[in-house]
C-alpha cells in the first residue's frame, strides 16, 4: 500500500507530473474562490480573444483542412499505417464508434438543443433576429461548427503519430515524439519537446474540464427533476463521485473490454435517442429544415471558414465568435484524439482514417444538430413553448429538461438522456486521463499502460478542475477556458502538419525508388524470357 503513494515507484515523470498537477489544482482553487464573481471578467476576455486573435484560429483550420483533404485524396492516402500484412484490429463500425464516442461527450446532447435557440436571437448573415430566415441560419450554424473542418483537426495528430508508430516503429506516447524535427540531444530541442508536452496537457485539461463543467449542471437539473429533489451543490458533488467511480472501473479495463464497450453502448443509446425524437417529433419539419440547412451550409461554407461571414451593420459578429470558441475547444481535443485514433488505427490507410473520421464524426455530430436542434426550433417557432424566454431567464439546463418533457414517456426519455450523457462523459474523460497519464509517465515499453495511480490521480484532477468551473458557472466561462487552452496548440498543429508532409514525401521517395527497381527487375525478367524463347525457337527450327 505504501508503494502506491511513492511517485518514484510508479514510473512517473515527476518533472511533468508535479508542475502540471500543481498548476491545475491552483487554477481550481482560484475558480472556486472567485465563484460567480469571475463571470464578468471572463466574458470580457472572450470578447478580446474574438476581436484580436480570431484570424489565428481561422487561419490554422483552413490550412489544416486543405492540407489533409489533399493528403486523403492524393496517392498519399494509400499509405498504410502498418506493415503489408497488418490488418485492422477493429471492425469499421467498432473503429468508428470509438472515434466518435471518445471525441464527443455529453455536450453534443446539450448544445445541439440549445445552440440554435441562442443563435436565432442574433443577426446572422444579415438576417433579422427571430425571422424565418434566421431560424434556418441558426439551425445550420451549429452543423458547421461540429462539421468537417472541426473533425479534420484531429488528422494533424492522428496521421503523423500512426505513421511513426506503425511504419517507422517508433514508440509514441507523447506528441513531441511524433515531431522528427525536434529529435536530438541539443538542449533547445529538449526544451521544446518539454514545452510542447506541457502545452498539450494544459490544452487537454482545459478542454475536457470545460466540457464536464458545462455538462454536470445540466445533468444535475435533470436528475433532480427525475427524483423530485433539490438541485443543490451537494447533488453536483455526488455526481462527481459517481463519475469518478465509473472512470475508475473503465481505467481498470483499459481500451479493450473498457473503452471499446463503453463506446458501443454510447453509440447505440445515442442512435436510439435520436430515432425516438425523429419518429415521435415533427418528422417532416425536421427533414425539410435539414435539407435547407445542408444547402445553406454549402453556400456559406467558404465565408464561415474564412471568418468573412456577413452580419447586419453594427451588429456583433456572432457567427465568428461562436466559431472561434468551438475552434479553440476542438483544438484542445486534437492531441489526445490524435494519440487515441492512431492507437486503434493500425492496418488502416491514411485515406481510411481521414474520411472515416469525417464520416463517423462530422456526419454523426451534424445529425444531432439536425434532429435535436430541429426539434427545439419547431417547439419555439410553432409557439408550443417559449424556450428562448426560459433560456434567457432560467438557463440551458431548464431548457433541455423542458424539451425532453415534451416527448412521450417523458420520464423514460429523461432516464435514457441522462444515462447516455453519463456514458458520453465516461468514455471521453477515461480516454483523456489515459492519454494525460501517458504524458506524465516515465519511459513506457510498447504495450505498457501508465500506472493505475497515475491514471486515477489525473481523473481526480479532472474532477476538481471541472468542479471549479461549475462553481463559477455560466457558458461564457466554458467558452473562455476552452479558447485560451486551445490557443497555444496552434503552433503544435503547425509542427505536426510540417512533420506529416516531410515524412510522406520521404515515403513517396522510397515508393518511387522501389517502383523503379520493380519495373527494372520486370524488364530484366522479360528480356530473359524473350531470350530463352528465342533460343528454343532456334532449336526447333534446327
Amino acid at each position: 500500500m505504501e508503494e502506491f503513494f511513492i511517485l518514484r515507484k510508479q514510473n512517473i515523470d515527476k518533472k511533468m507530473f508535479v508542475p502540471t498537477a500543481a498548476l491545475f489544482l491552483l487554477v481550481s482553487v482560484a475558480l472556486i474562490a472567485g465563484g460567480s464573481g469571475l463571470k464578468t471578467t471572463l466574458s470580457g476576455l472572450m470578447n478580446v480573444i474574438s476581436a484580436k486573435l480570431g484570424w489565428l484560429y481561422f487561419g490554422i483550420y483552413i490550412v489544416n483542412f486543405v492540407f489533409f483533404l489533399y493528403i486523403g485524396l492524393s496517392h498519399f492516402g494509400r499509405v498504410k499505417l502498418g506493415k503489408t500484412n497488418d490488418k485492422p484490429a477493429y471492425s469499421t463500425f467498432q473503429w468508428g464508434s470509438m472515434v466518435f464516442a471518445t471525441a464527443i461527450d455529453a455536450s453534443i446532447l446539450m448544445l445541439s438543443m440549445v445552440d440554435p435557440l441562442r443563435y436565432v436571437q442574433q443577426p446572422l448573415f444579415g438576417a433579422k433576429p427571430m425571422s424565418a430566415a434566421n431560424y434556418q441560419n441558426a439551425h445550420m450554424l451549429g452543423q458547421f461548427d461540429w462539421g468537417p473542418m472541426a473533425w479534420m483537426m484531429f488528422a494533424s495528430a492522428a496521421v503523423v503519430i500512426g505513421y511513426m508508430m506503425y511504419v517507422k516503429d517508433v514508440h509514441v506516447m507523447r506528441i513531441s515524439a511524433a515531431i522528427p524535427m525536434l529529435d536530438g540531444d541539443q538542449p533547445y530541442k529538449a526544451f521544446l519537446r518539454k514545452l510542447i508536452d506541457y502545452l498539450v496537457v494544459i490544452g487537454i485539461m482545459g478542454g475536457i474540464g470545460s466540457s464536464v463543467g458545462m455538462e454536470i449542471p445540466v445533468l444535475s437539473k435533470i436528475i433532480a427533476q427525475l427524483l423530485g429533489i433539490s438541485d443543490s451543490i451537494w447533488l453536483k458533488l455526488g455526481m462527481f463521485v459517481v463519475l469518478f467511480a465509473i472512470f475508475t472501473l473503465t481505467m481498470l479495463k483499459g481500451i479493450k473490454g473498457g473503452i471499446d464497450r463503453l463506446s458501443s453502448a454510447h453509440i447505440w443509446t445515442a442512435i436510439a435517442f435520436l430515432a425516438i425524437v425523429l419518429l415521435v417529433g415533427p418528422t417532416m419539419y425536421i427533414l425539410k429544415m435539414e435539407g435547407h440547412s445542408l444547402a445553406l451550409l454549402v453556400t456559406k461554407f467558404a465565408a464561415m471558414s474564412t471568418g468573412t461571414a456577413s452580419v447586419a451593420s453594427g451588429a456583433s459578429n456572432t457567427v465568428n465568435q461562436e466559431t472561434i470558441f468551438y475552434w479553440g475547444w476542438w483544438m484542445t481535443y486534437m492531441p489526445f484524439m490524435g494519440l487515441f485514433i492512431a492507437r486503434i488505427s493500425r492496418g488502416r490507410t491514411i485515406r481510411q482514417v481521414i474520411f472515416g473520421m469525417l464520416g463517423f464524426g462530422a456526419l454523426g455530430c451534424m445529425s444531432f444538430y439536425a434532429i435535436l436542434g430541429g426539434y427545439s426550433m419547431y417547439l419555439q417557432q410553432s409557439g408550443a413553448i417559449n424556450l428562448i424566454h426560459i433560456l434567457n431567464t432560467q438557463g440551458q439546463a431548464v431548457v433541455i429538461a423542458t424539451i425532453i418533457a415534451t416527448l412521450p414517456m417523458k420520464y423514460l426519455m429523461l432516464i435514457i438522456y441522462a444515462g447516455s450523457s453519463f456514458i458520453f462523459l465516461a468514455t471521453t474523460i477515461s480516454s483523456s486521463a489515459f492519454v494525460v497519464s501517458s504524458f506524465a509517465s516515465g519511459k513506457l515499453e510498447p504495450g505498457q499502460q501508465p500506472s493505475l495511480f497515475n491514471r486515477l490521480v489525473w481523473m481526480a484532477i479532472f474532477m476538481i478542475f471541472s468542479f471549479g468551473i461549475v462553481f463559477v458557472g455560466g457558458f461564457k466561462t466554458v467558452q473562455v477556458i476552452s479558447s485560451i487552452a486551445g490557443l497555444p496548440l496552434v503552433i503544435v498543429c503547425v509542427l505536426l502538419i510540417m512533420s506529416t508532409w516531410k515524412m510522406l514525401r520521404q515515403n513517396d521517395d522510397v515508393f518511387v525508388a522501389d517502383s523503379a527497381i520493380t519495373r527494372l527487375n520486370r524488364q530484366i525478367e522479360r528480356r530473359k524470357a524473350n531470350t530463352a524463347a528465342a533460343k528454343l525457337m532456334n532449336l526447333i527450327n534446327l
